[in-house]
């Protein structure tokens, strides 16, 4: 079985090239994947075995310039912090709290937030200051075209049986499905996606949504979408299958008590294992 692997936000390694960046990606995700697998795995085609594991990476293309090590919310222009104040809508934000949109006011978002889901503030910033300027960068600049082509490439050269989309990496695979009719793949597993988020990625998608409602890419035969119950970034929760047709979606299931969206803890579930272990 031919796994291709699109990563989500935080992936950018700036001292390797794009070529070392997506074989140790490749590695990471094998071992994750291999927890517990009846299959053998091997990474970026270096060994035998029953599965081969490749990632298309992009995170290279993300990268505001003068953003590196500024992860925070001052950094945040007012594009990226007004995608920040939708998603803390769609997160349930009072609407006391959420007066203003400058960055005290999201300051104040996040502190609940992060209260209420039992989460530390300082953490809850940084991730969510890395999160939505990649999420800008792709959504507003000629990084959009680029990370598409680069999946583009992937799939034309690899061929995978699977393609597993993590986080952001979900809206490129989705759109790159869409853009090129001609790349089929026999299923596609979405982790952790915000393609349903009402807002800031659901009604900028390419292509847009009809009478609110998105559509399973026709040269993918199987989509399911895989989402921790807490992950703040899949939200709202079940949106992903209320919004797009031709999505199967299991009984989500926890994957992590605070690590809920990291890639490689949804790679390691049993739930993904089996779906894998049915195409081997």
């Amino acid at each position: 079985m031919r796994i291709l692997g699109v990563h989500g936000v935080g992936n950018f390694r700036p001292a390797q090239s794009p070529d070392q960046a997506a074989a140790e990606l490749a590695g990471i995700w094998t071992k994750a994947l291999s927890r517990g697998s009846r299959g053998e795995l091997r990474e970026h085609g270096r060994a035998q075995g029953h599965r081969t594991v490749t990632i298309a990476y992009y995170a290279d293309l993300i990268q505001r310039q003068g953003s590196q090590g500024a992860n925070d919310l001052d950094s945040l222009d007012d594009y990226e912090q007004a995608l920040v104040a939708q998603w803390l809508d769609a997160c349930g934000l009072p609407q006391a709290t959420a007066a203003g949109r400058l960055t005290a006011p999201l300051r104040q978002g996040l502190a609940w937030l992060a209260k209420s889901r039992g989460l530390g503030q300082a953490a809850t910033e940084w991730f969510v200051a890395l999160c939505f300027r990649e999420v800008a960068a792709y959504l507003r600049g000629p990084a959009r075209p680029q990370a598409r082509s680069r999946v583009a490439d992937a799939l034309t050269t690899h061929r995978p049986d699977v393609v597993i989309a993590h986080s952001l990496g979900s809206v490129v695979a989705y759109e790159t499905m869409w853009e090129h009719p001609e790349l089929e793949v026999e299923l596609l597993i979405t982790l952790g996606s915000p393609l349903a988020l009402p807002h800031a990625v659901f009604p900028r998608l390419e292509p847009a949504p009809i009478a609110e409602l998105g559509r399973r890419p026709p040269n993918v035969a199987r989509w399911i979408n895989l989402a921790d119950p807490g992950d703040l970034v899949a939200i709202p929760p079940g949106g992903v299958k209320r919004c797009f047709e031709g999505v199967q979606e299991p009984k989500n299931e926890p994957i992590h008590a605070f690590d809920f969206h990291k890639a490689t803890n949804y790679l390691a579930t049993p739930q993904l294992r089996t779906l894998l272990d049915t195409l081997a």
